[in-house]
This record gives C-alpha cells, structure tokens and sequence, in this order.
C-alpha cells in the first residue's frame, strides 16, 4: 500500500506531517485545536526538526519571536514529556532555561531564530504554536 501524503497545508518531514497556526492560543487551547485536526502540538527530536519548523515560521512572514511545541511538566516539575507521547530527550533549552520562574512556568516555547532553542512559560500566555501529526 502506498504512503499518503500530508493533508494539504501540512508540510512532510521525517515521516510525519507539520503545520504552523499563527493564531495565538494558551498552550491548552493550541493542543486541543491540534487534537481536533488529529494532530498535537509539535515534538523536536533532532536538530533537523528545529530548523524545519524554523523554515515554516519564516515562510508565514509573521515574525513571532516564540511558538508553542508540545513539552511540559505540568505533571511533575522538571519532570517533561511530548504531548504526543514520545520520549523527551536531547532537549535544546536555551541558556539558564527551563527555570520554572516563580513556579508556574510549565509549558514549552521554541524561540523562533537561529537557535531554535527552548524556555519555558507560564501555559497560560498566549502565542502561535505548531502540530504534528504521523504520516500514513
């Protein structure tokens, strides 16, 4: 049986399919609008992924500093996991992050630049995020 490709919109890498929202949502908001498409908010395993998604900020022209991926601790501090349930490894954290500010920083943001790298924020501020779904 053949591959399928993305749905329309959705841009391929690796196996599984990208798109970037330009809408604003709180963290939980953008990973149900994720959800509702089949999808969730996107998990980087590798340096080819961050640029990728770095690529799909950059064509939309919006300029948005960061975008929502799908990593937090909110079950257990320091304690991170994807959204879609695959293994949180080789984080690429910007310097002195995640520092949980004021304990209430949960939530994964990718800076949108030429390091890609990762903070964490409060899950409630509002920013443009990514999804990922799987390939068939």
């Amino acid at each position: 049986m053949a591959k399928r490709s993305c749905p329309w919109g959705w841009s391929h890498l690796n196996g599984r399919c990208f798109k970037y929202f330009s809408t604003c949502r709180t963290w939980t908001q953008a990973e149900r609008d994720c959800l509702s498409m089949e999808a969730n908010l996107a998990s980087v395993h590798n340096y080819e992924e961050s640029v990728y998604i770095n690529g799909l900020i950059s064509a939309s022209g919006d300029g948005y500093a960061e975008v929502w991926i799908g990593a937090t601790d909110a079950q257990e501090d320091n304690i991170w996991f994807w959204s879609d349930g695959s293994k949180f490894q080789d984080a690429n954290w910007c310097n002195n992050q995640p520092n949980n500010f004021n304990g209430n920083q949960k939530c994964v943001i990718m800076n949108h630049g030429a390091s890609s790298c990762w903070g964490d924020r409060r899950c409630t501020l509002t920013r443009p995020y990514v999804c990922v779904k799987k390939n068939c």
